[in-house]
């Protein structure tokens, strides 16, 4: 009995703390600010805001578990665990012109995955002056991180890819050619639950998912104290 008033009181604490509930966003499609290609990391701060580490969130949506939704207005990916329960986690996302929105599925997973930048990246980057290679092996220097989940549309790749990064300091920030970024800790989480053949719906520029019902209603407390 008196742990389970200690542990009504600590959920009264944290209540009344930072762990307010994300406010609904009215998804418009217009694009956020945006970041220069070039990054000086000394510049960066050394640490992912607080708001972006891992959650488990109270998460209203009529979408199926196992559903991954992807905010990239406010760079944030919730896996659906139903019962109005999602984890959440930060993300990096496209930059400005890279932005997207759609519903695709997970194709192909891999651990720490050979890197493939496309002919037209390669081509772009080559006109800055930044030699990109035709492809880099995966390990701790890799751009695509620990993990990948290809993203597939109509079962063909879009070359767009869930990954983890070598810069966590990207996480939040508009900096990627369309990719979903994540802290490797928590691409690894990801991975572990989400299967081949998950639905991704991507919220972003244009609009294209269509209508997806969500709300983010805030920290789940006792999940969080309890660690449910």
């Amino acid at each position: 009995m008196q742990k389970y008033v200690n542990v009504l009181a600590a959920a009264a604490i944290m209540a009344t703390s930072a762990l307010a509930p994300i406010e609904a966003q009215a998804f418009s499609g217009n694009r956020p600010a945006t970041t220069s290609d070039v990054t000086l990391a000394a510049t960066q701060p050394k640490q992912v805001a607080e708001k972006f580490k891992r959650r488990v969130v109270r998460l209203v949506t009529d979408e199926k578990p196992g559903t991954i939704i992807i905010d990239t207005n406010n760079k944030f990916l919730y896996y659906v665990e139903g019962n109005n329960r999602a984890t959440r986690y930060g993300v990096g996302v496209g930059r400005e012109g890279f932005g997207w929105s759609g519903v695709v599925k997970i194709g192909r997973k891999e651990e720490w995955p050979s890197w493939r930048p496309p002919a037209e990246m390669r081509a772009r980057e080559a006109k800055k002056g930044h030699m990109l290679p035709v492809v880099q092996e995966g390990g701790v220097d890799n751009p695509l991180g620990a993990r990948a989940m290809y993203l597939f549309k109509g079962g063909r790749d879009t070359i767009f890819r869930i990954h983890g990064t070598n810069q966590p300091w990207t996480i939040g920030l508009n900096m990627s050619s369309g990719c979903i970024r994540m802290m490797n800790k928590d691409v690894e989480h990801l991975y572990e639950r989400a299967d081949i053949g998950s639905k991704v719906i991507v919220v972003g520029p244009g609009n294209k998912q269509g209508y997806v019902s969500f709300e983010d209603r805030g920290i789940d407390i006792l999940r969080t104290i309890l660690g449910g």
